[in-house]
């Protein structure tokens, strides 16, 4: 899980990410502490700053996409609505 905190803007990236969102997400715990350094992910639902998401890396981020050839190493494949533990 992650929180988004911020945008990234890159005029010049690989011509597979182009059109491709990239947003900075802080991985988080499920009580909302941060568990390490923010990472750049490529958005596939229209998350915003501000929410909650579920990301996956490695291999399953570059399978989220149309585009099998980007180099991806983080995505985000959904947006939390609610946590009940």
């Amino acid at each position: 899980m992650g929180i988004v905190v911020g945008r990234l803007t890159a005029t010049r990236k690989d011509e597979n990410l182009v059109g491709s969102k990239l947003l900075i997400t802080q991985p988080i715990a499920i009580d909302g502490s941060y568990l390490s350094h923010p990472i750049v992910t490529v958005d596939t639902v229209g998350a915003g700053v501000g929410e909650k998401v579920i990301f996956v890396k490695g291999s399953m981020a570059s399978k989220s996409t149309h585009n099998k050839e980007a180099p991806i190493d983080a995505a985000i494949v959904g947006i939390i609505d609610s946590i009940d533990t």
